[in-house]
């Protein structure tokens, strides 16, 4: 009965971990990534301040931003004619400087 020694893990860890792999799931592509350091860098953009800064396609970036809309790791706030978008989930800034720290065999 060696299961029964070993430690379980604790639900709350579970859930931490669940989570963790969400957001990392959902930036897991180098436009949505850029998109992150640049909302850590300036706390409200535009589309189109994120496409002049990324260089993309305004289609391609504002799709990119729905989805990480819709996953809660970005909020949106109308001002005037354009949508801010700026960072809603702060845990993605401290997993992705925690992996930017790491050297990750680079």
């Amino acid at each position: 009965m060696e299961g029964k020694n070993e430690a379980a893990i604790d639900e709350t860890l579970v859930e931490k971990l669940e989570r963790i792999a969400f957001i990392l799931k959902t930036v897991a592509h180098p436009m949505r990534l850029g998109i992150v350091y640049l909302l850590e860098q300036h706390p409200h953009l535009s589309v189109s301040d994120i496409c002049e800064k990324l260089g993309s396609e305004q289609s391609l970036t504002s799709h990119h931003l729905q989805n990480m809309r819709l996953k809660g790791i970005l909020s949106v706030k109308r001002n005037g004619r354009s949508m801010m978008y700026s960072l809603k989930e702060r845990d993605v800034s401290l997993i992705i400087e925690c992996l930017e720290n790491c050297n990750c065999n680079m």
